[in-house]
């Protein structure tokens, strides 16, 4: 991995981070999660092994560090993690549509949704629901317009990235 690859995932890292951390929190603290976007998008545009470690670990810890959910922190670095290899597993079944927009935003809703259901139980292991909330309750209450949200920012944003990425030749360098 080049320099320039790791700049271009240390900026969608950080818009994801700006993004995690302006949006607030409208169900007992939790929010959509915008950094998952940006990790998706990570590792569609350089599908590597290294790259979904890194974005696994780097935005689980930005994540949880700016999370508005109580006990947030760890939930996130174990959800971030098992979200990144999940995806890419799945991208590496859709290899051959990979590149398409729509291939794109089913496997960010199916991530979204694999992340707000990892999330959700690492939460209830490790630190408890807030305010006697259900996981079936926060489930319908955020992770489902968490999917919608994140669905239809990839659909603008992919095609978007995916163009620059092509032109400063970055994509899917190994």
């Amino acid at each position: 991995m080049n320099t320039r690859v790791l700049v271009s995932l240390a900026l969608l890292v950080g818009i994801g981070a700006v993004l995690h951390a302006v949006i607030p929190g409208f169900f007992f603290g939790m929010k959509p999660d915008m950094m998952l976007t940006m990790m998706f998008l990570g590792i569609l545009l350089v599908p590597s092994k290294k790259t979904v470690g890194l974005l696994g670990i780097v935005t689980g810890i930005i994540s949880g560090v700016t999370t508005s959910f109580p006990g947030g922190l760890l939930p996130n670095m174990v959800d971030k993690p098992i979200t990144a290899i999940v995806f890419a597993a799945l991208l590496l079944l859709v290899k051959k549509y990979s590149q398409s927009v729509i291939a794109a935003a089913i496997l960010t809703a199916v991530g979204t949704v694999v992340s707000g259901a990892v999330f959700l139980t690492a939460a209830l292991l490790l630190v408890g629901l807030p305010g006697g909330a259900t996981f079936s309750g926060l489930f319908a209450a955020v992770v489902l317009p968490a999917v919608v949200v994140n669905t239809i920012a990839m659909v603008i944003i992919y095609p978007i990235v995916q163009s620059i990425f092509k032109r400063a030749n970055l994509a899917a360098q190994p």
